[in-house]
């Protein structure tokens, strides 16, 4: 997996992650289909489009048995660590302390998010 693969991934094809990392399991196509056709009234060829893509960029596996099963090949955590660099990068060129600013400075933390980062960076004397 690329470390840019989270600039690569769609807001839409993001939707499809997110239902795939819920999943226990491997899903058939048209358990995807009926889910995001339900919460997000998308068509099917959108949804097979979105899926297609995710398989083409290495984010889903595609797996033949009797119809088509897809599994994430990444874990949301992945995602996650990749789409906060690429963020850092893109918005605040790299320095992870202007993100923080700018979440103080527009009220983008609560008190409990405050006391959780000051005992995560909690220096021992």
């Amino acid at each position: 997996m690329s470390d840019n693969l989270a600039s690569k991934i769609t807001d839409s094809e993001l939707e499809v992650m997110k239902l795939l990392w819920c999943a226990k399991d491997a899903l058939p196509v048209t358990a995807i289909r009926e889910q995001l056709q339900e919460s997000k009234g998308w068509e099917p060829a959108t949804i097979k489009t979105l899926i297609s893509r995710l398989v083409s960029k290495g984010a889903v596996r595609q797996e033949k048995r009797n119809v088509y099963y897809y599994s994430p090949a990444i874990t949301e955590k992945e995602y996650s660590s990749w789409a906060t660099k690429d963020l850092v990068t893109r918005i605040f060129n790299g320095k992870a302390s202007d993100l923080i600013a700018s979440l103080v400075d527009s009220n983008g933390l609560s008190q409990e998010d405050l006391d959780e980062l000051r005992e995560m960076f909690k220096v021992e004397e």
